[in-house]
């Protein structure tokens, strides 16, 4: 699968998203094993966070990674009302226990809340330092956040993970263009929209008729069109998580794009940052 590079290593393009993993306990095995089938597809990339299922997924992918920590790019995020000083070591902590590893890849903050920024990016460094997280990084960040943490000099961010999919675009009128020229990785949570209307929708499916392929791989396949872009689907059916995979190869033509293009407009000007 082809990957970039991000937080110092290459990355698959298409990783394992876990929202929603961890909350019906009948679930778990089946959690599981799509992770590790995942893993087997080539979706090394495993985004997690203490907020999913209040820790209930992160233990999920510690279950799932045991044994095979060293071919997984693990990622959590601690959440805002933890992004002290103190709540950040404590939160870190946490997940390390439930994740069953000694570090994590990569450290988010889910979205900013009350303490201030520099705040969590001390506590980030200290992580850092200690060995318990490899980098660091943001989500739910539009660009004003970002340039306010670049102005505090923080230049080790290595992604800001946000909302997009055809049905939530507007990032690219300004935050994808700046994150792509300093070469700074977004990874788009949701990027098979929610609820199934954005794969009901008559243009993706004209588009999938087309190359014979599903949906939910030109969604993808839509995502992937742009550099520095990393998709992150949460699946769990074995079906699809090999189409996730093999989404990473299909190409769309500039007639493909034209006609999502008309029916999801691109953006015009600035838009609220979208999130769910």
């Amino acid at each position: 699968m082809r990957t970039l590079e991000m937080a110092g290593t290459h990355v698959p393009v298409i990783g394992q998203g876990t929202w929603r993993m961890g909350e019906n306990p009948a679930e778990r095995r089946r959690e599981v094993a799509a992770l590790q089938q995942g893993i087997e597809q080539g979706l090394r990339l495993i985004d997690s966070a203490e907020m999913y299922g209040e820790g209930g997924a992160e233990q999920v992918v510690g279950e799932a990674i045991g044994g095979r920590r060293e071919q997984v790019f693990l990622v959590s995020k601690v959440y805002p009302h933890n992004a002290s000083r103190a709540g950040v070591a404590a939160a870190c902590e946490r997940s390390l226990k439930r994740l069953k590893t000694e570090t994590i890849d990569l450290y988010l903050l889910h979205w900013r809340g009350q303490y201030p920024l520099a705040e969590t990016v001390e506590a980030f460094e200290r992580l850092r330092e200690q060995g318990k997280i490899g980098r660091w990084g943001v989500s739910n960040f539009d660009l004003d956040d970002l340039q306010e943490l670049s102005g505090l000099g923080a230049s080790a961010c290595a992604t800001n993970q946000v909302l997009y999919n055809p049905e939530a675009r507007g990032i690219e009128f300004d935050l994808l263009p700046w994150q792509q020229a300093q070469g700074m990785p977004l990874m788009a949570y949701c990027p098979l929209g929610q609820g199934g209307a954005l794969l009901r929708h008559p243009a993706l499916r004209q588009v999938a008729e087309a190359h014979a392929v599903t949906p939910a791989q030109v969604a993808l396949a839509w995502l992937l069109r742009q550099d520095w872009v990393i998709a992150i689907p949460k699946a769990v059916e074995p079906t699809h998580l090999r189409l996730n995979a093999e989404a990473a190869g299909l190409h769309l033509s500039a007639a493909d794009l034209a006609l999502i293009d008309a029916a999801f407009a691109p953006p015009t000007r600035k838009q609220y940052l979208q999130m769910v």
